[in-house]
C-alpha cells in the first residue's frame, strides 16, 4: 500500500479503519469499537489486524498520529490517537466510488432488490 496508490483498492480492514477515522480522531481501542458498531457486530478487528494495518497505513500516508487527547485527566497517556490524512480521504473516496460502481452493475443485472440498492447508493 504505497502512498502513490491512493486509488488502489483497499483491504476490508483499511476501509473500516478509514471509515471510523473519517468522523473523528480515535485511539486503537476506539477504532476497534467503532468498526464493530458500524458493521453491526459483523466485523470484529483484533489487535494484531488493527495495529498491523495502522502501521502500514501510517507508512503509506493514509493516516497519521495525532496529539489529541479527549480528556488528559481520564485518558491513559500511552494512548495514541490517529487521524485520517488528505491522502487517506482521497483513498476512501475512491473506494466508496468503486463500491457505488459495483452496486450500479448489480442493479443493472437485477441481482439486488431495489430497496437494498437504494440503501447502498445513497
Amino acid at each position: 500500500m504505497a502512498a502513490n496508490q491512493s486509488n488502489a483498492p483497499l483491504t476490508p480492514a483499511v476501509l473500516h479503519i478509514l471509515l471510523s477515522l473519517s468522523a473523528q480522531e480515535r485511539h486503537g481501542y476506539g477504532i476497534m469499537k467503532q468498526v464493530e458498531a458500524d458493521s453491526q457486530g459483523k466485523v470484529k478487528m483484533g489487535p494484531g489486524t488493527l495495529y498491523g494495518s495502522l502501521g502500514r497505513m501510517i507508512d503509506a500516508g493514509l493516516i497519521r498520529e495525532s496529539d489529541k487527547k479527549v480528556d488528559p485527566k481520564m485518558d491513559d497517556e500511552r494512548r495514541v490517537y490517529y487521524k485520517i490524512s488528505a491522502l487517506g480521504q482521497k483513498a476512501l473516496a475512491a473506494e466508496l466510488a468503486r463500491y457505488r460502481e459495483v452496486v450500479a452493475v448489480a442493479q443493472q443485472m437485477r441481482l439486488l432488490p431495489h430497496a437494498l440498492i437504494q440503501f447502498y447508493v445513497r
